[in-house]
């Protein structure tokens, strides 16, 4: 193949050096063809230009220096080593090496000049380097200092440094084979061409501004990172205009179930209710399928929006469809709905992984004949065995759960006969605004931005867990008082390495401690109907205390609920805390939570708690949690690959985020040839993942 032309799609095999098993390695880095590798920046650099006298070393810095070996001495102390003293004129340097050999040592003999790259250090007021990398003579082999800053590329076992440097060479060789895909009007400013972004990337210069670089703020790296957020813009807006060449069936009822349903609700929804209800009432009565995003804080009223929605559908001759990604949660659901909708002469099904052979017969007929217009479940809804009769609306609470594969088969339940389903997707977890214009760009968005009146402000208050026994009390006086308490533990089985208590121990300790009050103990564990007889226990008023996992973080509704109590609070996420939070201030009662945690606390979980004692607001904390953990774990899409940039940070680039979104408007109306070569650069096959 040593003949052949090489292209950005050319396979690592032709390039010199690399065979069959290098490739192989290669391929776990993600390296596949030369375009790979072009694309495979740097993650540091270290500046080998430069020959620093001794001198003026400080501590951390990497550097070159040479100079003459006064001595080199083996000595045994806590273990054998190498030590070589340099000197240059300007000071002198202690080489320490742990393992080497005999040719090692006799090479270097006092009186011969050596030039080294390391770490100094500055021991006891003296700098040291431990193994750095060296040359005897450096002069008599010609050895020059490096041209460029040296980059270190991200490797793997087998694919060291010196490798990838070589391999990025030969493929620098044909950067100017990268195509620049953006029009000239949207390169503004100092942003220079992709080609010569690449080759500065791979190849600073000695003057390049490396703190710039080391924060990923270079114009360079900018430049990438904008074409980067576009290719991924256009994506999706690519999904979406797919999306609206589906059919859909146009829901159009009169609207008398929903106005029964209204008038049997003992409050009225709110404006923000009203205007969100307005919006997906619109979207289900076109012929394109919805695709909309609906997000509300913890107790803003979702669940009877997405109700609405689903009567929508039914009263129009269809069926819909709930999913949520937990028993609780999706168990919660169900009772809502079988209160709401069965007195109106509706059917509701329910499917879960864990119910039995019988009941799922039952159900799973239900749903194939049309009998059951709503069907609600867990991720078991979208199983094979499943088959709906006319699914026109797909409704997915907390879809960020959800691997987007098994989204996609629910949403393939309905696609009959080239219609696809409405889909409406809910959560509780809201999302800042610049990662839901970057992740969310093919769904319209309703924020859901008022609770109901009466929704009393949570006080929340963090502990250090030696003032366990105040909490105790506190619990016990609240209880005994009338209010009710949750107490949730982050584990259920026994853990010394997360310092964890388990709900089992933590329940019996509690019955002990509280023996007057009655204490229920729920996790994921348990079977279905210990579940369901704890938690109707604890809703009727007749447990005090209900010790559980995070299991309950979502789908839980009991008014009187007042306290919520958080142990190893530390250890959850911020967006979880805030879920937890919100299962208390559901009554007229004034509310607690109390974070206890496990003394010291790291600097992001002191960030955490802090946030959750100042502030009630779901957005805010979403932001707090957006930089602490990325997006990937806010989304829940690290399985598909689409949001792991290569070079682009969501935090880090919000500022060009207004511009991509134009720049993607502008590229689909004025360039649209150029739509599909970018997505194919920056994203490739994952493309297909965000279908759902």
């Amino acid at each position: 193949m040593a003949g052949d032309e090489i292209t950005l799609s050319s396979p690592l095999l032709m390039l010199k050096g690399v065979g069959p098993g290098l490739q192989e390695k290669l391929n776990k880095l993600g390296l596949k063809t030369v375009a790979d590798l072009l694309f495979h920046l740097p993650l540091r650099y270290q500046d080998r230009t430069r020959i620093y006298p001794i001198g003026t070393l400080q501590d951390g810095m990497e550097v070159v220096i040479q100079g003459e070996i006064e001595r080199t001495e083996v000595v045994f102390r806590r273990r054998r080593m190498m030590l070589v003293r340099v000197a240059d004129g300007s000071g002198s340097i202690l080489l320490r090496f742990f393992h080497f050999s005999e040719k090692q040592r006799q090479g270097l003999r006092a009186g011969a000049l050596i030039r080294c790259f390391g770490e100094a250090r500055i021991i006891a007021g003296s700098p040291e380097m431990v193994h750095p990398e060296y040359r005897v003579n450096p002069t008599a082999d010609g050895a020059e200092v490096e041209e460029y800053l040296t980059p270190v590329y991200p490797a793997t076992d087998g694919v060291g440094q010196t490798t990838l440097r070589r391999l990025v060479d030969q493929a620098l060789n044909h950067v100017e084979i990268v195509a620049e895909l953006l029009p000239p009007e949207l390169l503004t400013g100092n942003q220079p061409a992709l080609a010569d972004a690449l080759l500065y990337l791979h190849r600073p210069p000695p003057e390049a501004q490396l703190e710039l670089l080391r924060e990923g703020m270079h114009p360079a790296q900018q430049r990438l990172a904008f074409e980067e957020l576009l290719a991924h813009q256009l994506s999706l807006l690519k999904i979406r205009a797919s999306a609206k060449q589906h059919r859909a069936h146009a829901l159009l009822p009169k609207g008398e179930l929903a106005r029964r349903f209204l008038d049997a609700l003992p409050f009225d929804l709110t404006a923000a209710q009203q205007r969100v209800v307005g919006e997906i009432e619109n979207d289900l009565r076109q012929g394109q399928p919805m695709m909309r995003l609906v997000q509300g804080d913890v107790g803003s009223g979702k669940t009877v929006v997405g109700a609405l929605a689903c009567l929508q559908a039914v009263e129009a001759g269809f069926q819909a469809a709930v999913m949520a990604p937990t028993e609780i949660l999706a168990e919660q659901h169900y009772r809502n709905f079988s209160q709401w909708f069965e007195p109106m002469g509706l059917t509701v099904a329910w499917i879960s992984g864990k119910q039995k052979a019988a009941q799922r017969r039952e159900m799973r007929a239900l749903i194939a004949a049309g009998q059951a217009q709503l069907a609600v479940g867990t991720h078991a809804l979208f199983q094979d065995d499943i088959e709906f009769q006319r699914l026109a609306l797909v409704v997915v609470d907390e879809q960020h759960r959800f691997g987007v594969h098994q989204r996609m088969a629910l949403r393939e339940k309905g696609a009959s006969a080239g219609s696809a389903p409405h889909q409406l997707i809910m959560t509780a977890t809201p999302i800042p605004r610049t990662l839901a214009q970057t992740a969310y760009t093919d769904l319209d968005l309703s924020i859901i931005d008022e609770l109901p009146p009466g929704r009393k402000p949570v006080t929340t208050v963090a502990l250090p867990n030696d003032r366990r026994a105040d909490v105790v009390e506190r619990v016990a006086n609240a209880c005994r008082a009338g209010q009710q308490c949750y107490w949730v533990c982050t584990l259920v089985e026994e853990s010394d390495a997360l310092q964890c208590e388990a709900a089992e121990v933590t329940h019996a300790g509690l019955q002990e401690a509280l023996p007057d009050l009655n204490v229920g103990l729920v996790h994921g564990r348990m079977k279905h109907a210990e579940k369901e007889q704890v938690m109707t226990a604890f809703k009727a008023g007749e447990l005090h205390l209900l010790v559980a996992t995070t299991v309950i973080e979502v789908g839980v509704d009991v008014p009187n609920a007042t306290l919520m109590i958080i142990e190893n609070a530390e250890r959850l996420g911020l967006s979880q805390l805030h879920q937890l939070r919100g299962r208390v201030g559901r009554g007229s009662g004034k509310s607690s939570c109390v974070l206890l945690y496990q003394a010291p606390l790291s600097q992001s979980g002191r960030r955490r708690i802090k946030a959750m004692r100042e502030t009630s607001d779901g957005f805010a904390i979403a932001q707090i949690d957006l930089e602490l953990r990325g997006p990937g774990e806010i989304l829940g899409v690290r399985q598909t690959g689409l949001m792991q940039f290569r070079v682009a940070d969501i935090i880090r680039d919000s500022s060009l985020i207004p511009a991509v979104g134009n720049a993607a408007q502008r590229i689909v109306s004025q360039y649209p040839e150029k739509v599909d070569p970018l997505i194919q650069r920056w994203i490739g096959d994952r493309l297909q993942y965000r279908e759902v």
